[in-house]
């Protein structure tokens, strides 16, 4: 096999979300967050298992994702579609029972006229000024829309990740300003609004990250384990140098596994002379360029001759490799290719 081996632990993911729930609350209903194809992990066999666990809600970002999780789900979860009500999604909405979050005056008109009496829900701005009704236009429409029994009333946090920020607090007090005393259910918290406590909490939690292992959720258990295997091992004299760009030169015999992967597969030049893979539990520095299908590794202080490295795994999460990278964990999971030779376990260790 040369394409890597990327490993989903879909019981750390049921795991992942249970502690959430957990903190949520008994009296507060804990969907899941399964957009951009379950952060890259494939939502059909993530939300499978998390319906299995018991999860009944699940959000997606449009209503394409909404179709096929319902292919993959069949009926009976409910499934939310953040981008609301598009033009052109009306008879996917219909046929597939999706509940688009409606944000804009235009998405009201055109659910209202469209598909009367079918199950929506509202996005309200609260300050992030992404999506969602600024007060104004929440005022103006909310009499019309609150006799329609909407499903849920949504908002979201811009600065969730940093508990300290005034943010939080000013987007909550916004929040309840504009939904206090309304008998609709509310939510306001993904992953990062859990964790800020029970005031965040309100009738449903929707965490997106912190089922797959990333932060903020500090405690999660590791989902993505990813081996690349080894195409090339040679041995290196003093003064030669490897990948392109003579980017890494050799101050004494050194030896080197050429690892099958790359930018092609999501793993981002930036790790070029600074990240390691491992194996077993001895780091092994990434020498020189990240190309776009193979790495270039010392293993110049191991007996073995491994068979594959591990980049992801316990000793090195996404977040790591972000944090290095200069970006979040969040854009180095959604970028995992699509080559990659992907297994679902239950419970690896």
């Amino acid at each position: 096999m040369s394409t890597g081996r990327l490993t989903v632990d879909l019981d750390a993911v049921v795991a992942n979300w249970r502690a959430l729930d957990a903190m949520s609350g008994a009296e507060v209903q804990t969907a899941a967050v399964v957009k951009a194809d379950g952060y890259g992990l494939g939502a059909g066999k993530v939300a499978r298992a998390l319906a299995a666990a018991g999860t009944r809600r699940f959000f997606v970002a449009v209503a394409e994702e909404g179709a096929a999780l319902r292919e993959a789900l069949g009926p009976g979860p409910e499934i939310s579609v953040f981008s609301g009500h598009m033009s052109g999604d009306t008879d996917m909405i219909h046929d597939l029972g999706l509940v688009p979050m409606l944000n804009s005056v235009e998405q009201v008109t055109r659910h209202l006229e469209a598909l009367p009496g079918h199950p929506f829900g509202i996005q309200l701005d609260t300050g992030m000024n992404r999506l969602g009704m600024e007060p104004g236009e929440w005022s103006a429409l909310r009499d019309i829309l609150l006799p329609q029994n909407p499903r849920l009333i949504m908002s979201h946090l811009a600065c969730a990740d940093d508990p300290d920020h005034p943010m939080n607090h000013q987007q909550l007090s916004a929040f309840h300003d504009m939904t206090d005393g309304i008998d609709v259910p509310r939510s306001i918290a993904a992953t990062g609004g859990i964790l800020l406590g029970a005031d965040y909490h309100f009738d449903l939690t929707r965490p997106g990250i912190g089922l797959y292992g990333g932060l903020p959720f500090e405690d999660a258990q590791t989902v993505v384990h990813l081996d690349l295997p080894v195409v090339q091992i040679r041995e290196l004299s003093a003064g030669e140098t490897v990948g392109y760009s003579n980017a890494w030169k050799a101050e004494q015999p050194a030896r080197v596994a050429t690892v099958s992967g790359g930018y092609a597969d999501g793993l981002n030049r930036h790790l070029s002379n600074h990240a390691v893979m491992f194996h077993e539990d001895t780091p092994c520095p990434i020498l020189g360029r990240v190309s776009m299908d193979l790495i270039c590794v010392d293993i110049t202080h191991i007996r073995d001759t491994p068979k594959a490295l591990t980049m992801l795994s316990k000793q090195q999460t996404v977040d790591d490799l972000a944090e290095i990278a200069g970006t979040i964990g969040y854009e180095f999971l959604t970028q995992l290719g699509a080559r990659y030779n992907r297994h679902y376990s239950r419970g690896r260790t």
